[in-house]
């Protein structure tokens, strides 16, 4: 099967600020092309880092080199729908399962392996599925202000609103909506930035339809395969890790589960210190120097 999707033109990348990698390419099926950043020594022990909604591997732009310097295989892939990787065009071409699928068809086609899984908000909802359903490929895990919902509990109202400003509002002003979740003031440019990937709405299907496919009720599709991945998470011993942004009033507390119920997250280094829900962005360098220092001690649970 082949996905109607579109393809950024290049020229909307050109001088980022920041962002000097070259792009890499990956088919992952469907007729789809996901793009990645690979950075750093082949033979080095793999940083794979999941982005979020509305953002791109560019929002790792400060942690790359951290890790790149350090020794290690720093890779960033752009979900599909996001980044350069190609755009489907129809809304309902995006689910839950299918980006699991995309991004685990990228991992296996780049044989990943001993992975150090770093991720934050969507990155979060797909990487623990992963790690779950691959244990074998996933040595250590690092969540940065995301959660794996199983549609049980009380949604924030600010979810909700969310939600239906994605779906309904006239106007999806990217960069804007990344810089109304960080406690730092973007410039122009790295606004800019973030739109890059959207050169007008007919881009943006995945972006405004991520909110939907979060799992908020037990009957969603998605639930069960989360329910089943948190019983493998609830068994998970190899070191678990969370460094939040405090100021997040979204998912700033989201941590508190993952440690509760994650056998590998017993007696980590976790923090919640200054920053907000793009963490990366915030604190980017922090989150960095902070994961290859605890890679370095070595803790185990």
């Amino acid at each position: 099967m082949t996905i109607a999707s579109l393809r950024t033109p290049e020229e909307r990348f050109q001088s980022l600020d920041g962002f000097p990698y070259e792009p890499r390419y990956q088919d992952v099926g469907d007729g789809l092309r996901m793009a990645y950043v690979d950075e750093g020594p082949r033979d080095g022990a793999v940083i794979l880092m999941l982005h979020g909604e509305p953002t791109w591997s560019y929002l790792y732009r400060k942690m790359i080199p951290i890790f790149a310097r350090a020794g290690m295989r720093a890779v960033a892939p752009d979900l599909i729908g996001f980044g350069r990787s190609d755009k489907p065009i129809r809304p309902g071409d995006y689910t839950y399962a299918r980006h699991v699928g995309w991004v685990n068809a990228f991992v296996r086609a780049l044989d990943l392996r001993d992975v150090t899984l770093v991720v934050q908000d969507w990155g979060s909802l797909i990487g623990l599925r992963l790690a779950a359903e691959e244990e074998a490929r996933y040595a250590r895990i690092v969540v940065a202000n995301g959660t794996l919902p199983t549609g049980q509990g009380k949604v924030p109202v600010a979810f909700h609103v969310w939600r239906a400003f994605a779906r309904y509002s006239p106007v999806f002003p990217i960069g804007r909506i990344v810089a109304s979740a960080c406690v730092t003031k973007l410039t122009p440019a790295i606004r800019a930035a973030y739109d890059a990937p959207f050169p007008s709405p007919a881009y943006m299907a995945g972006a405004r339809v991520f909110p939907a496919l979060v799992p908020t009720r037990e009957d969603d599709p998605a639930a069960p395969a989360n329910r089943a991945a948190w019983e493998v998470l609830s068994r998970w011993t190899k070191p678990c890790l969370t460094l939040f942004g405090k100021n997040d009033k979204m998912l700033g507390r989201a941590d508190g589960p993952l440690k509760a119920r994650i056998p590998g997250a017993k007696g980590q280094p976790h923090e919640r210190f200054w920053g907000g829900h793009f963490v990366q962005e915030d604190r980017g360098d922090y989150l960095a120097d902070a994961i290859v220092r605890w890679m370095g001690e070595g803790r185990l649970a």
